[in-house]
């Protein structure tokens, strides 16, 4: 059997509010990473900056040095910006790396209970702690990129126009951020309401409870006014598809009610 690696409990990571909802393991706070289609990145701007700054982005786990790495190793986030940027140009002058929080977070099914005190989300987020580095290397460069750019919609790096030019490679910088700490945390089931409300036959009889999954949806791909392909390719159909699925499968699935069998896919 393999081993589960976990990230180390330390202050700056510790969950204690609903701490039985927390979880340290390194898969399943990448999965949640890598499934997100946006990051937000914090960080401080400087000395003379009273607030931080939170920067939506687009980033990947992933490991340069070990591209065969799965989710459940240690992994790098890399993050994509532009060159010029105010986060990018800090990173560039820092030796030891920018300290940065990454944060991801996914809604999976809003819960309906008795009273609007039990009211809640199922939801899946996760934060990671770090260290960005500006990507000097032309090969990993290009490779994070790749990483990135795949992890939109797989294999469109390789159906795509590349590599890209001198102009385009100038023009972006990627950061590559060693964790240092991460948690996740994880809420799924049914309603949950006090003894006093379930109990109580006025509110139960005109109350509706439940769980409203919440997935996301990739609609039907509108092409181009200049597209000239005329079928969409296939790469794009399957992940569309495999996609939607998976993701309603897991929000129902999350409620832990079982579905009456004429509601069942």
């Amino acid at each position: 059997m393999g081993r589960t690696l976990t990230y180390p409990k330390r202050s700056t990571n510790t969950v204690k509010r609903y701490g039985h909802r927390a979880t340290y393991d390194i898969r399943a706070i990448h999965s949640i990473i890598n499934t997100s289609q946006v990051l937000h990145v914090s960080f401080s701007p400087g000395p003379d900056e009273p607030f931080p700054a939170t920067i939506p982005m687009i980033g990947q786990m992933g490991s340069f040095e070990y591209p065969s790495a799965d989710l459940g190793e240690p992994l790098d986030c890399y993050i994509h910006g532009y060159v010029s940027a105010r986060m990018m140009n800090i990173a560039r002058d820092s030796e030891e790396g920018l300290p940065v929080c990454i944060s991801a977070a996914k809604v999976d099914g809003l819960i309906m209970s008795l009273t609007p005190f039990s009211h809640s989300y199922n939801y899946r987020s996760a934060i990671l702690h770090g260290y960005a580095k500006l990507v000097t290397d032309d090969e990993e460069k290009s490779w994070a990129m790749k990483l990135i750019t795949d992890s939109v919609v797989p294999q469109r790096w390789d159906n795509s126009r590349t590599p890209p030019d001198k102009g385009e490679l100038a023009s972006t910088s990627i950061l590559k951020v060693k964790i240092v700490t991460g948690s996740g945390k994880i809420r799924d089931g049914a309603v949950s309401d006090e003894k006093k409300d379930y109990q109580n036959e006025e509110v139960t009889n005109r109350v509706w409870t439940g769980v409203i999954p919440v997935h996301e949806v990739f609609g039907e791909p509108i092409p181009s006014p200049a597209n000239k392909v005329k079928e969409l390719p296939g790469y794009i159909r399957s992940y569309i598809d495999t996609s939607n699925q998976q993701n309603e499968q897991y929000a129902v699935s999350a409620t832990n009610i079982e579905l009456p069998k004429e509601e069942q896919h």
